[in-house]
């Protein structure tokens, strides 16, 4: 049995995944700063025009949808054809939880992550949008009550750059969100789900550039030494922690037999290069950049319906972006050499935290409840 402790570590973390989300949604009803304009600015004098894409149509693409595909990828393609032969029921229902946790630990990492930083920056640089006269309903005739500067003699008054305190609009948050226009939060939740959920993909499907693997590697579910997914094939210490070397026979074999072989087997020292990897089915490419295409149309909706300039489009992009891949390296090995894995669990006594001088949060005592551990031990030893 999995230990309390780490499995209280994990909730803990869906916790802080969760507060971060509710910061960023609390931020939203914040007042933002309004940077001065010029009621005479072409670039901001575009009509409001009801979006195509809604607050509520991208929640449910870019985490809805992407939270969906994820369990049904995990449902039927982990842990893999011979993995599911080879593994008991109940180890196979665990890998698939395990991957169907961190699949959706990152996607929503991502998403929170891209929410609390837009947000924050929307109120902090306060820039008009491309409709923001609009939403303001400026009254024409306190011009000169609200000049803040540029006035420019001989054009007269409404050259001048004036306040937000000119707004007319009854409806306060209009007119607050005409000022939110960088960065786009469109863009930045577009891509950091979408983007993420084709970094999954091309995880669990091998969708790569073709590379020469390194002279020994193999799938991690089969390294020999200690890995989270396996320490409690290893070996007892009196104190009920487990070896982290010199496996004997019998725990090598158990290692082994748990294990699903390598999905790419290193090649024999005949094969020419050209021939040690190759380039995958030419429709994969589909599943990878299908995502990406998404969240390009999603951009390209606030671009040509006038909520945001295209350097806000990009701002909230790069946010996203990071964010994505940030989050899928956080819980998953690299797309080139992780064979489509999860990272594993962290050690039970390093579930929450670990001190200077210690470099990892795997160690060789296990996830295992301590007393499971000493209980393992005591039956095992000679009588």
């Amino acid at each position: 049995m999995m230990s309390k402790r780490l499995i209280a570590s994990y909730v803990l973390d869906w916790v802080i995944i969760i507060l971060i989300v509710a910061i960023g949604g609390g931020i939203n009803w914040v007042e933002p700063y309004k940077r001065p304009f010029s009621l005479v600015d072409l670039s901001i004098s575009f009509p409001i025009v009801t979006e195509s894409v809604s607050t509520g149509i991208l929640v449910g693409i870019s985490f809805g949808a992407s939270a969906a595909i994820i369990l049904l990828v995990v449902a039927i393609a982990v842990p893999g054809p011979r993995g599911s032969r080879e593994l008991s029921r109940s180890k196979l229902w665990m890998r698939k939880f395990w991957e169907l946790e961190k699949g959706w630990a990152g996607l929503a990492l991502s998403l929170a992550i891209a929410f609390l930083f837009t947000q924050g920056l929307k109120l902090l640089f306060g820039k008009p949008r491309p409709s923001c006269i609009a939403r303001c309903m400026p009254d024409m005739s306190k011009i000169e009550q609200y000049t803040v500067g540029g006035y420019a003699t001989g054009l007269g008054p409404e050259w001048a750059l004036v306040g937000a305190g000119i707004c007319t609009n009854p409806d306060t948050h209009i007119t607050n969100d005409g000022f939110k226009s960088f960065p786009s939060g469109h863009a930045s939740f577009s891509w950091s789900g979408l983007l993420y959920l084709s970094f999954f993909l091309c995880s669990k499907f091998a969708i790569r550039i073709p590379y020469l693997p390194i002279q020994g590697s193999q799938d991690p579910l089969e390294h020999r030494h200690t890995q989270p997914q396996d320490r409690e094939m290893l070996p007892l210490h009196q104190d009920g922690t487990r070896a982290e070397s010199n496996h004997t026979e019998s725990s090598y074999k158990a290692l082994h037999a748990s294990s699903p072989p390598p999905s790419q087997p290193a090649p024999s020292p005949g094969f020419a290069i050209r021939n040690q990897a190759a380039s995958p089915p030419n429709h994969l490419i589909i599943v990878a950049i299908l995502p990406v295409a998404v969240a390009m149309y999603i951009c390209s909706t606030r671009y040509a319906e006038f909520y945001h300039f295209g350097f806000d489009l990009l701002g909230g992009s790069l946010i996203g972006i990071l964010s994505a891949w940030f989050s899928f390296r956080w819980y998953h090995l690299p797309i080139g050499r992780g064979s489509g894995w999860a990272w594993g669990a962290r050690s039970r006594d390093r579930a929450f935290g670990i001190g200077v001088g210690v470099g990892n949060y795997v160690g060789d005592e296990g996830w295992k409840a301590a007393k499971e551990g000493r209980r393992r031990h005591e039956q095992e030893a000679p009588v």
